[in-house]
């Protein structure tokens, strides 16, 4: 088995915090979530996480005009610049400081990135590679507290920045003689937004209560004169400078530039950039008090898009300041709003929520509208094609994800507190979930509806649950009764209710190939119960601690157990004897908390895995628990094959096994010192049941964890449920060479020649000995349809479970659906015995093909059903038009006929008569 797993997509956080911004085309959207970077197609309806991470979360993302380029910087101002079209690192870049926000450049040869009061212009990385890619060119100085806002001219001549001391500051990025800087004045809060009219200096200032300010500035673009440098001496240049000053506007701001001489007006008549207000509106009219957060605008249409803190968002049309629309999403602050490229979609983030939608204001409509979990994920579970995956969450909602877009496509919330543990059936058609709220509820993926509520007869709180193979028998464990109930499926009634752990029941697990159950419990044993004799225990394992998790092996002949002292134990249920154990207690490395006395290599002896999973083959298992590692183990072997750190982020709790030195006092740690308790002689101890920290505190920091992980079913990928979101790891096949029995004579060029001389079997040998995908899959297409039975009976065995995956992988994307089938129906009825005789082996390639085959089906039976309704429609539609005919028509016709016939037997007639003359 190979284990060179990589991260692929990140699930269940579409946006935490950060700006939004739209692809260059419009069509897509880059979104911030935590440290990483999603991309969400909304043409194509997928999504994709950049394989690139910063080590704190991401407060705001820049995109170069072309958008080939972005510059996102996390919250102590690290700074990293990715290629967009190679998903890759280009350069590292430390600001040292926060910085608030970043904008290239509309002709992209410039940035301006601010930090407290400073805007700082960088040139911007260019083609060619480069020892250092940002070169600062100017600091600009003016605010007096922190900036919040830029916008550039539309000829990148001069940009404008927003504050934090209500004032905002026109620059010039040459050195414009007639435009140094200049402050405007007339707002009473914070600097939301600030925005150049299209070709113009014009302005438009948005500030946090609501207030619009209208600029005019009396001079064109065009009108912006360099400042001309001659070669005069230091001291006269000196004196030139010392003659600046500040000169008073109308409306109270305040113009920086160079004082007019009246002996240099003949020399010299540029005149000096000057800004009126024109006109001031408000938005909150009414007089309640509503916070404007983010705020956006169009210049080709004039549009102006403002979100509040109470989730509503408008449109308005400037400079008249018309109310187009007005919409409210939730009853949260909105993050962050972006408009694409043509005006049309409007992108708006809700950071508490984390809520993503893109609106399309014309016609009213949402053009993609995705929302994670906004407590941590609870548990997650494959289809059996692995297709898609259902979450639970700490919310109370229950989200079926599809694999392939990366979007989740239905969410249920009928449960009213956190879900537990979520499962499919073995149809792959109904989902079945636990909570809290003392009900387990099935769901259905046809109608999207809860279909069935089992419940129990005295009230409890199911924390754990399994469905067995058939489907028809659901059972859920209870933490507080110690009690494991069971229902039909079928009926949906109680079946019966089985005693006997003296401890909550943290998992259950069905057999895959017989009808027993095993229970593990905090009471030290595994119990296995028969479902076909009475429902009685059939074997207790006694464990040395806590049971946490138990698993089946997929043939059904091993049993793993993770227990509370961080050991994972084998047993073999038929003689139930343990077979093996491994310590994964070192294999964890927690980090230690910023509030933690003990060290962390202390701390992890109490920590231990929660959740396991088998591969399909049966030779490994994923473990995974309260740490920021996740573990594969060889069973046989008994070791650690590899270990996936999940996360880097910083901003989670328990990442770092040592503390920051610069956090230490003479007093001890900081974090300790803010809560109270430095002194050591208390011991704060968690509440029982918290699992994200103690959120009274003044400030919190989730810990980062693994809470559940599963291998996805064709063996190509296994996905973690964490404090981050649903991570998705897979094997990345693409980019690697990995030839097989390679030797001097197997080239392309010898493949090539095998294929003129009509050698399809030794072609289809060689390049799969090359293994080169383009290569084979040019080979296996150029074999004829009606020689596909006879290459796959001369095929050796060793090729027929390669080519078996390879049809598989191509079934998956090819629009050639008949060819591949065939290949794939030959190849099982022709060598199915042989398969058949390493069923462990080849069980992720048949899923792979399961899946590949069940995608298509569900597309082109629904492209069929509606082919087959509208047909069924246009012929009633034609037989109701053929019945309510005119009587008119009918009797003109009928007459025409009668006419035609009569015609037709009066020539016939005559040409009778002239035959017998």
């Amino acid at each position: 088995m190979k284990f060179a797993y990589r991260f692929s997509n990140l699930l269940g956080a579409v946006y935490r915090q950060g700006n939004l911004s739209f692809s260059k085309d419009g069509n897509a959207v880059i979104s911030p979530v935590g440290n990483r970077v999603s991309v969400f197609d909304l043409k194509n309806n997928t999504s994709e996480t950049l394989p690139v991470s910063t080590t704190k979360n991401i407060t705001c993302v820049g995109l170069s005009p072309n958008g080939s380029l972005a510059i996102v910087v996390d919250e102590d101002g690290a700074a990293l610049l990715i290629s967009l079209i190679t998903r890759a690192v280009l350069h590292h870049f430390h600001f040292h400081k926060p910085v608030n926000s970043i904008r290239f450049s509309p002709d992209g040869r410039k940035f301006v990135a601010t930090k407290e009061n400073v805007a700082l212009m960088y040139h911007a990385p260019g083609k060619q590679r480069e020892f250092n890619a940002f070169v600062l060119d100017k600091s600009y100085y003016g605010p007096y507290d922190e900036t919040t806002c830029i916008d550039w001219t539309d000829d990148s001549k001069c940009f404008v920045v927003g504050s934090k001391d209500m004032s905002t500051w026109v620059f010039g990025a040459e050195r414009w003689a007639n435009l140094i800087y200049y402050s405007l004045g007339g707002h009473k809060d914070i600097i939301v937004g600030c925005f150049f009219e299209k070709d113009s200096l014009d302005l438009y200032t948005v500030s946090q209560d609501g207030t619009l300010c209208v600029w005019e500035s009396d001079t064109e673009l065009d009108g912006l004169v360099l400042k001309k440098s001659p070669d005069k001496p230091k001291a006269q240049r000196q004196e030139e400078e010392d003659d600046e000053d500040r000169v008073e506007g109308e409306e109270g701001e305040v113009i920086r530039g160079k004082h007019e001489n009246p002996k240099d007006k003949d020399k010299d008549k540029t005149k000096n950039v000057r800004y009126k207000m024109m006109s001031k509106h408000f938005f909150n009219k009414e007089g309640d008090f509503n916070n404007l957060t983010a705020a956006a605008y169009h210049k080709s249409t004039h549009i102006l898009v403002t979100g509040f803190a109470s989730g509503i968002f408008h449109l308005h049309e400037l400079p008249e300041f018309n109310l187009i629309h007005s919409l409210s999403i939730s009853d949260q602050r909105i993050a962050s709003v972006a408009l694409n490229s043509s005006g049309d979609w409007i992108a708006i983030g809700c950071s508490r929520m984390g809520q993503l939608l893109v609106w399309e204001w014309q016609s009213e409509s949402y053009v993609f509208k995705q929302q994670g979990h906004f407590n941590n994920m609870a548990s997650l579970a494959y289809s059996p094609d692995g297709q898609y995956i259902v979450t639970g969450g700490d919310d109370g909602k229950v989200k079926v994800w599809n694999t392939n877009s990366g979007l989740c496509f239905v969410t249920f919330t009928e449960h009213t507190s956190s879900v537990t543990n979520v499962t499919f059936t073995s149809s792959g058609f109904v989902i079945v979930s636990a909570s809290l709220d003392g009900t387990v509820r099935a769901f259905d993926l046809h109608r999207y509806r809860n279909f069935r509520t089992f419940t129990s007869p005295r009230p409890a709180q199911f924390s754990s649950l399994a469905v067995d193979v058939s489907g028809e028998l659901v059972s859920a464990g209870a933490q507080d009764s110690f009690e494991i109930f069971l229902w039909s499926m079928q009926t949906g009634r109680l079946l019966e209710v089985l005693g006997g752990h003296e401890g909550p029941v943290s998992c259950l697990c069905f057999s895959p190939v017989q009808s027993i159950l095993a229970s593990a419990s905090w009471d030290r044993t595994i119990r296995l119960w028969d479902m076909l004799d009475s429902w009685q225990v059939k074997e207790t394992l006694p464990l040395t601690s806590d049971g946490l998790s138990v698993t089946y092996r997929p043939d059904g002949q091993e049993l793993a157990v993770a227990t509370l002292n961080g050991e994972i134990a084998f047993w073999d249920p038929q003689t139930a004897a343990q077979t093996g154990s491994v310590v994964g207690r070192h294999d964890l490395e927690t980090g230690r908390k910023e509030t933690d006395k003990i060290t962390a290599k202390q701390l992890a002896k109490g920590k231990s895995f929660t959740s396991l999973c088998y591969s399909a083959d049966g030779e490994s298992i994923l473990a995974g628990g309260q740490s920021k590692f996740v573990c594969i183990y060889n069973v046989k072997e008994q070791m650690l094959m590899k270990k996936f750190e999940i996360s880097c982020n910083l901003s989670f709790d328990a990442m770092e096994e040592f503390l920051d030195r610069r956090k230490m006092t003479e007093f001890g740690s900081l974090a300790l010192v803010d809560e109270g308790a430095g002194d050591g002689d208390g011991v704060n101890i968690n509440l029982p049941g918290v699992r994200k920290g103690d959120m009274s505190s003044r400030r919190f920091k989730p810990e980062i964890r693994v809470s559940s992980l599963r291998f996805s079913p064709t063996g190509r990928s296994w996905s973690a449920t964490t404090t981050e979101g649903l991570l998705v790891y897979s094997l990345d096949g693409s980019l690697v060479f990995d030839p097989y029995d390679l030797d001097l004579d197997v080239t392309p060029a010898s493949i090539r020649k095998q294929l003129r001389l009509q050698e399809w079997a030794s072609a289809i040998v060689l390049a799969f000995r090359l293994n080169e995908k383009a290569l084979k899959q040019e080979v296996l297409e150029t074999v004829p349809h009606e020689q596909i039975p006879v290459v796959c009976g001369s095929l050796p065995d060793i090729y027929v479970e390669k080519l078996l995956g390879f049809v598989a992988a191509c079934l998956e994307k090819s629009g050639h659906l008949q060819f591949y089938m065939t290949w794939a129906q030959n190849l099982l009825m022709l060598h199915g015995q042989k398969l058949k005789n390493r069923s462990g082996s080849i069980l992720p390639t048949l899923q792979a093909l399961q899946k590949s085959i069940q995608r298509h089906f569900d597309n082109l039976s629904k492209l069929c059903d509606f082919n087959m309704y509208n047909i069924r429609y246009a012929v009633a539609l034609s037989k109701q038009r053929g019945l309510k005919r005119p009587a008119e028509e009918a009797e003109k016709e009928e007459e025409e006929d009668e006419g035609l016939s009569e015609g037709m037997s009066e020539a016939s007639l005559e040409e009778a008569d002239m035959m017998l003359s």
